[in-house]
C-alpha cells in the first residue's frame, strides 16, 4: 500500500531535517507522528519515527544532565495542543492571552511589553489549548530563541492590529522572518481590536490580500468579540477530534474526550485508552451525539472524526 504522504507530513519531514537542536527534532518528530497518514503501508515508517522520538528525547535527557532544566524559553506542553502568538508591539497579544486564559501577564500601551514566553490554558468546550505569548517581532529588536520555540509548538498564531497603519508591512516581515528561519507559516492571521472604527473595513482589506494563505479571523480582545470563534479556529487549526468512549449498555462519558488528531482510526484511539484495547480490539460500535448512528459497526481502521463516541468490542 503507498504511504500517501500528507504536505503536512512533508513539511514536518523538512523542519527536521533542518533542525538543529534536540528540542527542534523532538518538536518536528511529534509533528511528523501526528501528521502521517495511520495505514498498513506507513506501519514501518511510523515505528521508525517513534524509535527516533525516543532516542533523540534520551539524548537530549542525557545532554540535560539529571540537574538542569530545559532552556528558559521553551515551555512544557500542556493540554491537547501549544499555540505560539506571534506579532508585532502593542497588537494585543498579552490582552488576549489574560481574556482567554487565566494568566495574568503584563499589558501596557507601550511597546515590547512581553520579555519572556507567557502560557495560560485556553478552554474550547471540554478541551484545553495551551497559547503561549511571545515577545513582539520588529525590525528593530527580535529575541534570538524565538525560531526554536516557534518550531516546538504546534501551531502558531500571527496577531496584528487591525488599525495600523503599517500593518501591511508589519504582516511581511514577519512572514518573511518566519521563512528565512524555516519556520512554518502561521496557522491563522488574527487582526485584533475590532473594537475600534474602522476596523471592518481594514479587515476586509487584510482578508481579501491574504486569505488565500491562511484563515483570517477579526477579534477583540478587549471587549471579547469573536474569541469563541478564535479558539475554534485553534482547535481545527491544530487538526483535532474529541472521541468520546461507552460501555456496552451504557451511557456514554462526555465529560473528558480522548483528544485525537484528524486521521487518526479507531484503533488509534484504543491505543489511548489501553494497550490491550488495541491488542484485542475486533471492531467498535459507533455512535454520535447528535443521534445520526444507532450503533453503526466500524472497523479497527475507520477513521474518527469530532465527537465521533466509541463502543469498543473485544
Amino acid at each position: 500500500m503507498p504511504a500517501n504522504l500528507s504536505p503536512e507530513y512533508l513539511e514536518a519531514e523538512r523542519e527536521y531535517k533542518a533542525a538543529r537542536t534536540p528540542a527542534e527534532k523532538i518538536a518536528a518528530l511529534e509533528r511528523m507522528l501526528a501528521t502521517i497518514p495511520k495505514h498498513k503501508g506507513t506501519e514501518k515508517l511510523q515505528a521508525d519515527i517513534k524509535r527516533r522520538l525516543s532516542q533523540t528525547r534520551k539524548e537530549a535527557q542525557q545532554k540535560k544532565g539529571g540537574a538542569h532544566s530545559a532552556p528558559f524559553y521553551l515551555i512544557e506542553k500542556e493540554g491537547a495542543g501549544q499555540v505560539a502568538l506571534i506579532g508585532p508591539p502593542n497588537a494585543g497579544k498579552s490582552q488576549l492571552l489574560s481574556a482567554l486564559t487565566n494568566a495574568r501577564p503584563e499589558v501596557a500601551d507601550y511597546p515590547f511589553t512581553t520579555r519572556l514566553p507567557t502560557p495560560g490554558m485556553m478552554s474550547f468546550e471540554d478541551v484545553q489549548i495551551q497559547l503561549v505569548d511571545l515577545p513582539p517581532v520588529a525590525p528593530e529588536f527580535t529575541e534570538t530563541w524565538l525560531p526554536q520555540v516557534l518550531r516546538y509548538a504546534n501551531l502558531s498564531v500571527l496577531l496584528v492590529d487591525a488599525n495600523e497603519p503599517a500593518v501591511l508591512e508589519q504582516i511581511e516581515f514577519i512572514t518573511g522572518l518566519l521563512e528565512q528561519w524555516r519556520v512554518r507559516p502561521p496557522g491563522l492571521l488574527a487582526a485584533n481590536k475590532a473594537d475600534l472604527p474602522g476596523a471592518r473595513e481594514n479587515f476586509g482589506a487584510l482578508a481579501e490580500l491574504y486569505q488565500q494563505r491562511f484563515p483570517c479571523l477579526l477579534i477583540s480582545a478587549l471587549t471579547g468579540e469573536n474569541l469563541a470563534g478564535f479558539a475554534r479556529a485553534l482547535f481545527e487549526a491544530l487538526g483535532l477530534v474529541r472521541v468520546y468512549t461507552k460501555a456496552p449498555g451504557k451511557k456514554a462519558d462526555l465529560r473528558a474526550p480522548y483528544v485525537a488528531r484528524r486521521g487518526d482510526t479507531v484503533l488509534d484511539v484504543a491505543r489511548m485508552v489501553h494497550k490491550d484495547f488495541a491488542e484485542r480490539l475486533k471492531f467498535a460500535r459507533l455512535y454520535r451525539i447528535d443521534g445520526d448512528r444507532d450503533g453503526l459497526m466500524v472497523e479497527r481502521t475507520h477513521r474518527v472524526q469530532d465527537q465521533d463516541i466509541l463502543e469498543f468490542h473485544l
